[in-house]
């Protein structure tokens, strides 16, 4: 089953709508709000690091949010921003980097956001870089 559904557009930037979840989505969601909260940052700046590609925010139960995962510690996981870039290099948008960072690996072990939290984030960041060739 899937757990993302259809895109939709927010101020002309496409974003994913998440509906149901399996074992691999994200299990914590963070409102853009909260976010800027943890971060210590203004909404406007968590708007634009999303916008610069070094956060990504997909929507989810109808608000724009963000994995909890990937704000680890109250800041952005040290990889993901050049983990992002590698996948929309690789033709990726929001939705489909979600997914490819919630998706089980058994010789991570784990998923890649899980694994960026901890000795595996440089593999993580090579097989990104692998998805794009």
């Amino acid at each position: 089953m899937r757990w993302w559904a259809r895109s939709a557009t927010w101020q002309g930037v496409e974003v994913a709508e998440t509906s149901h979840s399996t074992t691999d989505a994200p299990t914590t969601w963070l409102p853009l709000p909260d976010v800027a909260e943890r971060l210590g940052l203004s909404i406007l700046k968590v708007h634009q690091m999303i916008k610069d590609g070094s956060l990504l925010a997909v929507r989810h139960d109808g608000v724009r949010q963000v994995p909890a995962e990937l704000v680890a510690n109250d800041i952005v996981l040290k990889h993901l921003p050049g983990v992002l870039t590698l996948l929309r290099d690789a033709g990726f948008n929001d939705d489909e980097a979600v997914r490819w960072l919630y998706t089980a690996d058994d010789t991570l072990p784990g998923t890649p956001a899980a694994a960026l939290g901890g000795d595996k984030a440089r593999e993580v960041k090579r097989r990104a870089q692998a998805v794009a060739f």
